[in-house]
């Protein structure tokens, strides 16, 4: 059975994905996986909708703002593996009181690549009763050129994930102010697909499930060297030490998920930083964007880790 998986773009955060490619996690299932990867990050669950491929990763948020386009393309997440937000924030110098509110006084240089991670962070401020607006902030480069613009004192915080975290801290020339999964469950990326596609071909899409909690299970009991090893071959640029580091700091908070299940609670943090920056519109339910009945199921089967 062959599935063509569109990959949103490289990240560490997205191990789970090349580590059930690269254990024969989906082998494993009768499945014959073909990753190709995007070509613009804002249009992969859209190839998907078109036909090109049958499921992709990425995150929720790409399903509700598919919906405000066309309430009837019917995008769905079926299968979670990062449920909290991977992305921190970076200071020149160490901060170990820090707290949301040191940044209204701050040069802050948010990700221009992507929409989720300011969304998520100006969702924070707002709980905190602060005003996103009054924050010095920098939004037209990307994380490299904001990591190099903090070696050079040009800004004082960043917002990047790993490895730039790693890479910082490993130079001496930054330090972790803020993970934003400390601050609990925000769906980050699932497995999306069609809904039609989850009616047509409920085994294969339960067969995904089944691997990708197989791989959960794997992530999660063994060291951490045995996962770099395995994931070493899609980070070529990335040098080991820095992997590690960055790989061990995701297992620490959480990022991964231990099964394939989404909890409500993430979901509608997610909907409502949504909300609250205007991305989207409409307040979304759970079962509007999500069905989680075959990742349950698997969880309820508990096969056994790769």
């Amino acid at each position: 059975m062959k599935i063509t998986l569109i990959e949103n773009f490289r990240a560490v955060f997205y191990i789970p994905y090349y580590a059930s490619i690269a254990l024969g996690a989906y082998r494993a299932e009768g499945l014959e996986v073909d990753l190709k990867t995007s070509s613009d990050a804002s249009k992969t669950l859209e190839s998907v909708l078109s036909g090109n491929g049958q499921v992709s990763w990425g995150g929720p948020v790409r399903i509700m703002l598919a919906l405000e386009k066309d309430p009837a393309s019917q995008p769905v997440a079926f299968c979670e593996s990062v449920g909290r937000d991977p992305f921190f924030l970076i200071g020149r110098d160490p901060n170990p009181k820090f707290a949301l509110k040191d940044l209204l006084d701050k040069r802050v240089a948010t990700v221009s690549e992507v929409p989720t991670p300011w969304m998520c962070l100006q969702h924070d401020l707002r709980l905190a009763g602060l005003d996103p607006a009054k924050v010095a902030r920098i939004s037209d480069r990307t994380m490299s050129e904001n990591g190099s613009a903090l070696r050079s004192r040009q800004v004082d915080v960043i917002q990047v994930f790993e490895p730039f975290a790693a890479q910082l801290e490993e130079e001496g020339a930054g330090h972790v102010w803020y993970a934003a999964a400390s601050r609990g469950p925000a769906t980050y990326t699932t497995f999306n697909a069609p809904r039609a596609f989850l009616e047509r071909e409920p085994e294969t899409a339960r067969r995904m499930c089944r691997a990708m909690y197989r791989t959960q299970k794997w992530i999660a009991a063994r060291p951490t060297a045995e996962l770099v090893d395995v994931v070493a071959p899609y980070f070529a640029g990335i040098s080991k030490s820095v992997l590690t580091a960055s790989c061990e700091r995701y297992k620490f908070l959480e990022v991964w998920n231990r099964t394939p299940v989404m909890v409500r609670q993430g979901f509608e943090w997610l909907r409502d930083a949504g909300l609250s920056s205007g991305l989207i519109t409409k307040r979304y339910a759970f079962e509007d964007c999500v069905d989680m009945r075959l990742a349950e199921e698997v969880v309820g089967e508990d096969p056994p880790s790769l």
